[in-house]
């Protein structure tokens, strides 16, 4: 039975940590998951695997506030080199995120290294931080990345050994889709009668919003809901936008995510062109609850159309993305062929069994050619 610590230090990922977690373990693996408190609100529980908060223990204060920054950025060095000394029990350390690769690099445990590539490069670069990435994918013995585009973009654009970088497809996240029926909608949107488009997540300057807000205007009926929490100045947009729209600017936890999905006939990610863009976990539960979604074409999610799980527009291109919304609204059984399409990925290519028999392969390669000093 191989051993392996997936390790997500910020607990930036727990939806995606636990889903993988849960099917190595039912593989066979022995899993730890290594992380720390998530800040905004509870976490499923174990199933097939243990879990450990040892990261940032000593961080308080409000979720994303300056002294919660400040105490785990003071703790991380110590914690890391902490943790590099227990790595020793697993076989494969798989890290999700190593979030200050300057430094990380040189306190990654011996042995072999997994790394998944969430983010292709730094969203926002400093001076200095491409160079720390490259170094970062370098020193590990594998990194993964969600589309053969993210695999691209570290072989042709970062010079990456081709011979490390494995393409897993991002699994859908089947676990929220089998919440039962919990926490309804808000007061204020439960009522509404017709057709939703649903955009969901956190709100960066590359998730489209702007251009989604022009799209809208001229669509006669249906209505736009913006959920998420927002992690850019939104200036005017809120103000200025078209009718019909409603924003619910705030986290939104697992329990209360399924009623803003299984209430959705569509799914918007009206993302900008970018180069740092892999896949979405917003996609992976758009999948999982078989919605009809509509994608910017960038990242990898041109792959996950071509299996006709999706409809594509140009990024930016408010006018297509008006015209496919708007058929989108009117046709029922369009929605319902891109509906089913999207649950034979999520059960299919896109399952975290999938995703775990090629991670677990990935480990017992490594393992083979790698000899822990």
């Amino acid at each position: 039975m191989i051993s392996v610590d997936l390790v997500d230090p910020p607990a930036y990922t727990p939806p995606y940590d636990h889903a993988l977690a849960c099917a190595l373990g039912a593989l066979g693996a022995r899993v730890r998951l290594l992380t720390s408190e998530f800040a905004y609100g509870s976490t499923p529980a174990p199933v097939g695997y243990t879990l450990s908060r040892r990261f940032y223990r000593h961080a308080r204060g409000p979720a994303g506030s300056r002294g919660r920054r400040v105490a785990k950025l003071v703790e991380h060095v110590p914690d890391m080199l902490v943790y590099r000394r227990a790595a020793a029990a697993a076989d494969v350390v798989h890290f999700q995120w190593l979030t200050v690769p300057v430094v990380d690099r040189h306190l990654l445990p011996r042995g072999p290294v997994v790394l998944t590539a969430h983010d292709l490069l730094p969203r926002e670069p400093r001076f200095g931080q491409l160079r720390a990435q490259r170094a970062l994918y370098e020193r590990v013995a594998a990194v993964i990345t969600h589309s053969q585009f993210g695999r691209r973009a570290l072989v042709d654009g970062l010079g990456i050994d081709s011979r490390k970088v494995h393409v897993i497809p991002h699994g859908s996240f089947e676990h929220l889709a089998r919440q039962p029926d919990g926490q309804r909608l808000p007061t204020e949107l439960a009522d509404v009668q017709g057709p939703v488009v649903l955009f969901f997540g956190l709100i960066r300057p590359y998730k489209g919003l702007d251009v989604l807000l022009d799209a809208w205007r001229g669509i006669p009926h249906g209505e736009l809901w913006i959920v998420g929490r927002p992690r850019m100045d939104l200036g005017s947009l809120p103000h200025g936008a078209p009718e019909r729209v409603r924003f619910v600017f705030r986290f939104v936890s697992d329990a209360e995510l399924a009623a803003f999905f299984r209430r959705a006939d569509v799914v918007v990610l009206p993302y900008t062109a970018t180069d740092r863009f892999d896949q979405s976990g917003v996609l992976a539960t758009a999948l999982a609850f078989g919605r009809a979604t509509v994608l910017s074409d960038v990242g990898g999610f041109p792959e996950l159309a071509a299996a006709g799980a999706a409809e594509l527009v140009p990024p930016g291109d408010a006018d297509a993305l008006r015209e496919v919304l708007a058929r989108l609204i009117d046709d029922a059984p369009a929605r319902e062929r891109l509906a089913a399409a999207a649950l034979a990925a999520a059960h299919g290519e896109y399952s975290w069994d999938a995703a775990a028999r090629r991670t677990l392969a990935l480990y017992h390669a490594l393992c083979d050619t790698i000899s822990p000093a």
